[in-house]
């Protein structure tokens, strides 16, 4: 059994980044902290393969990578697509992240559906058709909308999940309306599951379209006594799964690191095989 801990992203974590080298090598120098990262940047652009071959080499050989799905894949841009063209897309995305597959780096891709992808026949219908294109990648589902969650639905959405082969992304997020989700302890797949920390900020969870949402939405620091929460829930689903990938994404604040490396200490987890420090920087 394994816990993989990290964060979303490597560029905006400047408490990792003090010494000037550092600053130009960011995910070499993120790579010696922790064993596993999110590629959010392939949310908003399908990213060229010399990009993955890139970070590929950067990277030491038991690294691994979350990579998001794009937005047109989730239905973020609510654009209208035929079947070919959907295809088309799906397999411009696959070539792009080959570097990944075959270095045998891909932790699992994100499907992280918006808040207004409810529970429906369309959208169960979209699921399928969206496995299938995919069969034998493993796939990670996150929803922003409770719908999916509600006591009368849970146990028939975990079980969908279960059947279809979706890894179950459980969400640590503000309970903010129908636009969130409850936090699920159950894993879905019995090899992979991923848990993400977005905060609780509830003020900020809502704000999409303000000018200022992005710096408030993720604005939370989580104290020791909900980290240490998380050290029993983490315990409770080792027992479900083989590997648990845990993901900070409460970056408005800077907090993510911070964060992370306190749960990698409450859980005692020594990691070995990281990139090599160029120095110690500072004490966590």
């Amino acid at each position: 059994m394994s816990i993989l801990i990290g964060l979303t992203g490597w560029g905006d974590h400047d408490r990792l980044y003090i010494d000037k080298g550092a600053s130009k090598n960011k995910l070499e120098t993120y790579s010696s902290h922790f064993p596993v990262v999110e590629v959010d940047t392939a949310f908003y652009a399908i990213q060229p393969e010399k990009n993955y071959q890139k970070w590929v080499k950067e990277t030491p050989d038991n690294f691994s990578f979350i990579i998001k799905a794009h937005q047109t894949m989730t239905g973020h841009d609510k654009s209208s697509m035929t079947n070919q063209e959907a295809r088309a897309l799906f397999e411009a995305y696959l070539q792009s992240i080959q570097p990944v597959i075959t270095a045998n780096k891909l932790n699992a891709i994100l499907f992280q559906f918006p808040p207004w992808f409810d529970l429906n026949q369309e959208n169960i219908r979209k699921l399928k058709k969206t496995k299938r294109l995919f069969p034998d990648l493993p796939l990670a589902l996150e929803f922003r909308n409770q719908s999916w969650f509600l006591p009368e639905h849970r146990q028939d959405t975990l079980q969908f999940m279960r059947e279809e082969g979706w890894i179950h992304s459980i969400c640590d997020e503000p309970q903010a309306g129908s636009a969130s989700v409850p936090l699920v302890l159950e894993s879905t797949d019995e090899n992979k599951t991923l848990v993400r920390f977005h905060g609780r900020n509830v003020h900020g969870w809502n704000r999409n379209g303000r000018d200022d949402w992005r710096e408030v939405r993720f604005l939370y620091n989580y104290n020791e006594k909900e980290l240490q929460e998380w050290v029993k829930n983490i315990e409770k689903l080792q027992k479900e799964t083989r590997e648990i990938t845990v993901l900070f994404n409460n970056n408005s604040g800077g907090d993510a690191a911070d964060n992370a490396k306190q749960l990698i200490n409450l859980l005692n987890i020594t990691y070995k095989n990281l990139n090599p420090k160029q120095m110690d920087l500072f004490n966590w």
